[in-house]
């Protein structure tokens, strides 16, 4: 059985690429994905923001593919990232670009600063086994 994303009717609708209530199908089996940031498989770290979202993205792609599920099985998002702002709205489109129509669950959170001073992003991400 396939994901229930829904928007009620009886709240804004998402603001975003985003859906209010994803239901997961009764037992199914879950993976969560700690928090990725913008380290490229061989240790580089991209310097912009439009970059390092692309990179994030990219990762939670590949340790999804890695137990076979497909992006499409994202249940939920978490975003952290620095910038105060998103100007040209390129955490958007690094998602847009890997997730293409699907749109999970999703909270995004301005910080201060991450662990690393030179990463602008993290996320995080709760899939569904297929």
């Amino acid at each position: 059985m396939p994901l229930k994303l829904e928007n009620p009717e009886t709240v804004a609708a998402p603001l975003g690429r985003y859906t209010h209530t994803v239901e997961v199908p009764a037992g199914s089996g879950l993976v969560f994905v700690s928090g990725q940031v913008p380290v490229a498989p061989d240790g580089t770290v991209p310097p912009t923001l439009a970059q390092q979202a692309d990179q994030v993205y990219a990762n939670i792609i590949a340790v999804l593919a890695a137990k076979g599920i497909p992006p499409q099985n994202i249940i939920k998002l978490t975003t952290f990232f620095v910038e105060e702002a998103d100007p040209d709205d390129s955490v958007r489109k690094a998602r847009a670009k890997h997730l293409g129509e699907h749109r999970p669950a999703s909270t995004a959170v301005c910080v201060r600063a991450l662990v690393n001073p030179r990463w602008k992003i993290e996320i995080d991400a709760i899939a569904l086994m297929p």
